[in-house]
């Protein structure tokens, strides 16, 4: 039997590893602070609660963490609300300007039609008498000017304050060759179309009237050359035409010259606009 025991007694065990023995340690810790727990809810006769050690704590903290990021979540969704918002609107911008292009586009190109079929009364054949005072004669076209455009503009002008339209049309139609292209090129548009009407060439009058006011320019004489234009229609018999386009007058120059605004009524009531 010594024998036996002492056989029993030599069997190899494996020492334990330091991982086992922390382990070990934190068990037998574990164990004596339960007894002393179980021993004090004996003397004081409170029931045991058994809680491992900081578990609220690290609850409480996940649950800030995750206030935290429904907060986040809220706000980078509010943002993304507010950019959505101004995405659409810039869309909806963006669709109202296109559709104000296409509209401006319209009238010009309505214009444009309108004094293209206008074509103006056939030469007279050779040996006819000359027109009447009513629709005088184009001047005749001045020779090559040797004038610088900006002087051939001051020149053709300081014919019109003065009266003398044959040379004013003259002046006009020579700086419009060499520089209607520049930016004076609606200008001389508009006064070669004044010395046009005063000699009733209405169909021509209208044609540098529509060059002159197209983009609806924001100039001082802008107002006057669309009144000039709507007059020159209505001369036409071309009232329909003539309406619009002092309905035009109305909405593009809203700020137009007292005196303007009166005669386009007059015009207006001549035509028989609406």
């Amino acid at each position: 039997m010594a024998e036996q025991a002492a056989a029993q007694v030599s069997l190899d065990e494996p020492p334990l590893g330091e991982n086992d023995a922390k382990r070990l340690d934190r068990i037998e810790k574990a164990v004596r602070e339960l007894r002393a727990i179980v021993f004090q809810g004996r003397e004081t006769g409170q029931p045991v609660v058994v809680q491992p050690a900081d578990t609220e704590g690290q609850i409480n903290r996940q649950s800030d963490k995750l206030n935290d990021i429904d907060q986040t979540l809220a706000k980078v969704t509010g943002e993304l609300e507010v950019v959505r918002h101004d995405v659409d609107q810039s869309h909806h911008d963006l669709d109202d300007l296109r559709a104000k292009n296409e509209a401006l586009k319209d009238e010009v190109d309505a214009l444009t039609k309108t004094v293209q079929s206008l074509q103006p009364p056939p030469p007279p054949p050779a040996g006819a008498p000359a027109p009447s005072s009513d629709q005088g004669a184009a001047p005749t076209p001045p020779a090559t000017s040797t004038l610088s455009p900006a002087s051939q503009f001051a020149a053709a002008r300081a014919a019109l304050e003065q009266g003398d339209m044959a040379n004013a049309e003259a002046g006009f139609q020579a700086y419009i060759a060499i520089a209607g292209d520049g930016p004076r090129g609606p200008e001389a548009r508009y006064y070669l179309a004044r010395t046009l009407i005063a000699r009733k060439a209405w169909p021509e009058a209208a044609t540098a009237d529509i060059g002159a006011i197209r983009g609806w320019p924001h100039t001082s004489w802008a107002p006057a050359a669309v009144l000039d234009l709507s007059r020159s229609l209505v001369a036409m018999g071309k009232n329909q035409d003539a309406c619009e386009t002092l309905g035009e007058l109305s909405r593009h120059y809203p700020g137009a010259p007292a005196s303007v605004t009166r005669e386009a009524k007059r015009l207006s009531a001549d035509a028989k606009c609406e």
